[in-house]
């Protein structure tokens, strides 16, 4: 297939704000598509290189794409910065600049959609000397045969900001419309596979009935919602556990015979990082194959007590001194889900039975693979002394779940709810900053926080308080790696640092797009990557019900 094809459909998905229109437009254009390139082009109608569970830095930043941009359109800085300047966009800049290219390519060939794939995946993997030399390289060779606005997606695509309007539901709507599937079929099918274009490609050969849990492949996990205090928690289920609220990283054990993966809530193999989770999985679940769920911290050494976020952050992104990082930052598991046991499927049984068979599956090893916290009660005294408990240790606060409730992979219908002592912070996107004046000259003095919503993130205020002069400073040195355009001291990042903000109350504002403000708010922590990633975010729907059971509203 021909990526000018593509284009096209990324033009009418950006002519159009409505749901359904796009819906309908990639379906009619996935009819079209052969079913060899169907995974493929299911992927980069989504903005995707990779699928989400494989996703991997093209490692192209915007000051290279400027220069490879420069390059291929035979252009010098100076008439580059004049149109970039004009149109603020990277991708629209592509366009204009190369609809004139001085340098055309001698036996030009049209640029395919197979060549696009094979060349944007061989990035992640150039490393060494003259690396950025040939990721130069393979880019240019796309754009010098791209027309003027397959160049500008192209830049998009890489650049991770396609900006047309398609989340996860308009591709999974796309694909049940196609081939007139029941789009809750096709959900449940990415639950298990994690790959959009991998479901459209299984669809398309009728193989997406039976489709069952897959060891070694992870599975999406189950959300909790937020609720507003401990008594609406407990009120909420008719049968209610509580469980201690770790403040740590979770994970998905599977087993099968002595082979041991662990996948992140991000579903990245993080097996090689952890080594001893591998031989107390190995040793202690008591079960040739199976699937458990547990979160796991930083322990430590001194005291046995939990570490910060940030200190497992190292762990878990670490590629090399493993052994090192094994004495230097000790772990612990606890354990709360059973997924998966000798063949059999759990998602559908109640947490009561999952929580059972979890219970006869582990053979705790002490302070190290252990049981989650966990007691059932209905009763608010021995609800809130567990609570207070939870506090005094350090922890966040509690978890309260349905017990007669099934796992529901990748959702948050309501079934467990996080129980925290204030009001609840929100996980929001840095999508713009501005730059500082006086004492903070040379830094963003404010940062443009951003809500999910129908795909894209919209404004909910700036927050220019809580971080201290060295915060100020680490935070513009992180966000100057994501500008994607910059006009009269305002910048416009890509959206890609989560962080944990803390306000006063929420407010309508007609100020922004997202129709409301926040008072006073002020940055906890950043969320990295392995914790909270963009798609991770609070949605503006949740920050709706927030405002509305401000006060009494709802």
């Amino acid at each position: 297939m021909l990526y000018k094809e593509l284009a096209v459909v990324y033009e009418q998905l950006e002519s159009t704000t409505k749901k359904l229109e796009k819906t309908q437009i990639l379906s009619k254009f996935f009819s079209k598509v052969n079913k060899d390139e169907l995974r493929d082009v299911v992927l980069l109608s989504a903005g995707l290189v990779f699928p989400k569970a494989e996703q991997k830095d093209l490692g192209i930043a915007l000051k290279m794409m400027k220069r490879i941009v420069q390059k291929v359109a035979g252009v010098n800085r100076t008439e580059f910065n004049k149109v970039y300047r004009r149109t603020g966009d990277m991708g629209l800049s592509a366009k204009e600049l190369l609809k004139n290219k001085r340098q055309q390519a001698l036996g030009k060939k049209e640029l395919t959609v197979e060549k696009v794939v094979t060349n944007l995946r061989k990035l992640p993997t150039i490393e060494g000397a003259g690396s950025q030399d040939r990721k130069i390289s393979l880019v240019s060779e796309l754009l010098a045969c791209a027309g003027s606005d397959e160049a500008s997606y192209l830049v998009r695509t890489i650049l991770g900001e396609m900006r047309i309007g398609v989340a996860e539901g308009i591709i999974r709507d796309s694909i049940a419309k196609c081939f007139g599937i029941d789009a809750t079929a096709v959900e449940h099918a990415y639950n298990l596979l994690n790959d959009y274009g991998l479901v459209a490609e299984m669809a398309a050969d009728n193989k997406l009935g039976g489709l069952g849990v897959e060891i070694g492949r992870p599975i999406r996990v189950m959300l909790a919602e937020k609720a507003p205090d401990l008594k609406t928690a407990l009120e909420k289920f008719k049968n209610p556990a509580l469980e201690i609220k770790l403040d740590g990283f979770r994970v998905q054990i599977h087993k099968k015979g002595d082979k041991i993966w662990i996948f992140s809530r991000r579903m990245d193999d993080v097996t090689r990082q952890f080594p001893e989770l591998v031989e107390w999985a190995q040793g202690h679940l008591c079960a040739d194959i199976c699937i458990v769920e547990g979160e796991t911290l930083a322990i430590s050494p001194k005291t046995g007590k939990p570490l910060p976020f940030q200190r497992l952050s190292r762990r878990i992104q670490r590629k090399y001194d493993i052994e090192r990082m094994v004495k230097e930052t000790p772990v612990q598991i606890n354990l709360f889900d059973l997924i998966y046991l000798d063949n059999k499927n759990y998602m559908d049984e109640p947490l009561k039975k999952r929580w059972t068979k979890l219970k006869s599956t582990v053979k705790e090893l002490k302070e190290r693979f252990i049981l989650v916290e966990h007691i059932e009660t209905k009763d608010y005294k021995k609800a809130k002394k567990f609570y207070k408990k939870s506090l005094a240790m350090g922890e966040e606060g509690i978890m309260v779940k349905n017990l007669d409730a099934a796992y529901q992979p990748g959702k948050r219908v309501g079934y467990w709810l996080k129980v925290k002592p204030t009001m609840e912070p929100l996980d929001l996107v840095i999508m713009g900053a501005e730059w500082g004046t006086g004492k903070r000259a040379g830094w963003f003095g404010s940062l443009l926080l951003g809500a999910r919503h129908a795909g894209r993130f919209v404004p909910i205020g700036k927050l220019g308080t809580g971080l201290s002069d060295e915060q100020f400073r680490s935070m513009t040195k992180r966000l100057k790696k994501l500008v994607i355009e910059e006009k009269a001291g305002q910048v416009r990042l890509k959206p890609k640092v989560v962080i944990e903000v803390a306000y006063e109350e929420i407010q309508k504002s007609p100020k922004y797009e997202s129709g409301f403000a926040l008072r006073f708010p002020r940055m906890l922590r950043i969320r990295e990557p392995e914790d909270k990633a963009p798609e991770d975010a609070d949605t503006l729907e949740r920050i709706k019900r927030l405002y509305e059971q401000q006060k009494g509203r709802g």
